[in-house]
């Protein structure tokens, strides 16, 4: 099943997002073959990242909480929200 993973930065989070990218992508690696879509979202200016989405494969919505509660970014408190929900792709057509 496909679950959106819907992440909203804390106001001035830029410094932590900044600070645990990397472990974030490794993070991320390691469940690569689950990964739908996977990026940032971006501000007004359409450059500053304010969060994150990832559409991302999970047995269960367990699973997918569990992924989002391990994700470095989770950990070092970058969040304000975190949204779990299943999701069903319309277009394109799987």
């Amino acid at each position: 099943m496909l679950y959106a993973i819907i992440c909203h930065d804390k106001k001035d989070g830029a410094p932590i997002r900044a600070e645990n990218r990397p472990l974030h992508l490794e993070y991320l690696k390691g469940f690569a073959g689950q990964a739908h879509a996977v990026g940032p979202m971006l501000g007004d200016d359409e450059a500053s990242m304010v969060g994150s989405l990832l559409i991302m494969n999970f047995d269960s919505k367990a699973d997918a909480e569990s992924f989002a509660a391990g994700d470095p970014y989770a950990k070092a408190g970058l969040f304000e929200s975190v949204v779990v929900t299943a999701w069903k792709q319309v277009l394109p057509a799987l």
